[in-house]
C-alpha cells in the first residue's frame, strides 16, 4: 500500500498524462518546463513525438515504464543541455517505423556535468553517428542500459584529411559515443547489434569498401597499393563503445559490459581508463587504443570470436611529443601511448566471428594481441607495456570428434603477439607470466622481453 501511495504521488506531482497518455512532445515538453528542477514520470504506454524532448534545466528529468518513439527521422529523441545532475531512468526510447535511419542522436548530452543515464532502452536508432552521445561534459554515468541496433549504411567522407583523401562506402555507427569528457562511469550496459553484420551479401549489396570520392593528392599514411586500388577492407566502422576526445577526455571507467556483433568493441583515445570485466562477442576489433592514449588499465575481460585483434594499442597521427612555445604558438604537453598495464584478459575463439572471411586474406595483419608503430614519423612511439597474467587460447585445438579422433584446425592466426617494427616501432614491452597459445608461425613475430 506505501509502495503505491508513492507511486500514486509521483505520478501526479509530475506527470503530463492526467487521464490519457501524451501525444505530442509538448505534452511532455510542457510538463518539463512547468516543473523545473523535477523528475517527470512518463507512465507505461506509447508516446509519439516529432521534436526532440530537452532537459535544460538543473535536476530535472525523465523516469518511468513509457516509451517515447521519434517519428521524425531528423530530430533526435531525447537533448539534455548545459544543464546539472540531469536524469533518465527506466524509458524506452525508440523511432517509428520509417524514421529508424537517420543521422541525429538518440539521446544527446552536452555541456552538463552529474548526468546519469541508467535502465534505458535504446532501440532502433539506426545512425551514422550515435544512438547516446556524451560530449564536453564531467562526471557522467552511464549504467545498466540497452543499445541495440544502432548502426546503419553510411559514406565515411575522409576527403578534408590530408592523412587519407578518400570517401568509401561503409557500415557505420556508434552505440555510445562519449567525447572531450571527464570522470565517466559506464557500468553494467548491453550494447548489441543485430541487423548490421559484415556478411558477403550485404558488402556486395552495398559496395562496400568501394572509394567514391578520391583527391588528387594520395594521403599521407595511404600506401600506393591501397590508392590505385580505391577499395579498403575496413568497410565495416563504428564501435560499441568509442571514448575519445585526446588530451582532454580522462578518468574513465568501462566496468561489467556486454557487447555483442560490433566492428569495434572498445575504442579509445583518452588517458587514466580503466576497462575492466567486460566481455566483447563478435567485434572484429575487441579493443583498441590509441592518439595519445595513456596510463590504461586493461583487466579481467573476455575476448571471444575476435577477427583482426583483441587488444590493441598503437600510436595515432594525434599522438605528439611536448613542444615549446614558438612565437605565437603556445607550449604544449606531450599525448603519447603507453604507461599500460594488460592484465588477466582471456583471449578465446579468436578468427570465428562473423568478419574472419574478410580478414583471413590478410595474415599478417591478424593477431590475438597487437602492439603498432606510429602513422607518421612524428608521432611518438608507443613506450612501457606490462602485459602479465593473459591467457590466448587458441580454439582450434579443440574441435568435433570425426571417426573418433578430434578434428584439430589449425589456429587463424600467424602469431599471437604481433609487435610491428620500423621507425618508432613499441618499445618498453615486459611479458610475465602469460600462456599464449602459439599461432601457425609461433607465439610472436619478435622475442619477447620477459624481464
Amino acid at each position: 500500500m506505501l509502495l503505491a501511495f508513492l507511486l500514486a504521488g509521483a505520478a501526479t506531482a509530475a506527470s503530463p498524462t492526467g487521464d490519457r497518455p501524451p501525444g505530442e512532445a509538448a505534452s511532455i515538453q510542457s510538463w518539463v518546463d512547468a516543473h523545473p528542477g523535477q523528475m517527470v514520470f512518463v507512465p507505461a504506454g506509447d508516446h509519439v513525438i516529432s521534436r526532440p524532448i530537452r532537459l535544460t534545466t538543473a535536476n530535472s528529468g525523465l523516469w518511468g515504464p513509457g516509451r517515447i518513439i521519434q517519428s521524425n527521422a531528423e530530430a533526435a529523441i531525447v537533448e539534455i543541455e548545459g544543464a546539472a545532475g540531469v536524469q533518465l531512468r527506466d524509458l524506452t526510447l525508440t523511432r517509428a517505423a520509417g524514421a529508424m535511419e537517420t543521422t541525429r542522436f538518440g539521446v544527446s548530452v552536452r555541456r552538463s556535468s552529474n548526468v546519469v543515464l541508467s535502465n534505458l532502452q535504446v532501440l532502433d536508432n539506426w545512425g551514422n553517428h550515435a544512438a547516446v552521445q556524451v560530449n564536453e561534459c564531467n562526471d557522467v554515468r552511464v549504467s545498466d542500459c540497452l543499445i541495440q541496433n544502432y548502426s546503419r549504411i553510411a559514406v565515411d567522407d575522409r576527403t578534408a584529411s590530408p592523412l587519407y583523401g578518400y570517401a568509401f562506402n561503409c557500415i557505420d555507427g556508434h552505440g555510445l559515443q562519449v567525447r572531450a569528457t571527464t570522470a565517466v562511469t559506464v557500468r553494467g550496459n548491453r550494447i548489441i547489434e543485430l541487423r548490421m553484420l559484415p556478411t558477403p551479401e550485404l558488402k556486395a549489396k552495398h559496395l562496400l569498401g568501394k572509394w567514391i570520392k578520391k583527391n588528387e593528392q594520395k594521403g599521407r599514411v595511404m600506401s600506393q597499393k591501397t590508392w590505385d586500388a580505391g577499395y579498403t577492407n575496413n568497410w565495416h566502422q563504428g564501435a560499441a563503445m568509442q571514448v575519445t576526445g585526446p588530451e582532454v577526455t580522462d578518468h574513465v571507467q568501462i566496468l561489467g559490459n556486454y557487447v555483442e556483433n560490433a566492428a569495434q568493441g572498445i575504442d579509445i583515445h583518452a588517458d587514466h581508463v580503466i576497462v575492466a570485466q567486460n566481455i566483447i562477442n563478435n567485434a572484429f576489433m575487441g579493443m583498441k587504443a590509441m592518439h595519445g592514449s595513456r596510463n590504461l588499465v586493461i583487466t579481467g575481460n573476455q575476448f571471444s570470436k575476435n577477427d583482426l585483434w583483441s587488444i590493441g594499442l598503437m600510436p595515432g597521427a594525434s599522438a605528439h611529443a611536448a613542444a615549446e612555445a614558438t612565437g605565437a604558438k603556445r607550449a604544449a604537453g606531450a599525448n603519447v601511448d603507453g604507461y599500460t598495464l594488460i592484465a588477466n584478459n582471456i583471449i578465446s575463439d579468436f578468427g570465428y566471428g562473423n568478419a574472419h572471411w574478410i580478414w583471413e586474406q590478410e595474415p599478417g595483419s591478424v593477431a590475438p594481441i597487437r602492439f603498432d608503430r606510429p602513422p607518421l614519423p612524428e608521432n611518438p612511439a608507443l613506450t612501457d607495456v606490462l602485459i602479465q597474467g593473459n591467457i590466448i587460447y587458441d580454439t582450434g585445438r579443440d574441435q568435433v570428434l570425426v571417426d573418433g579422433k578430434p578434428r584439430v584446425e589449425p589456429p587463424r592466426y600467424r602469431y599471437a603477439v604481433r609487435v610491428e617494427g620500423g621507425p618508432n616501432a613499441p618499445r618498453g614491452l615486459r611479458f610475465s607470466n602469460n600462456l599464449f597459445h602459439p599461432g601457425t608461425d609461433g607465439v610472436s613475430n619478435i622475442e619477447l622481453n620477459s624481464n
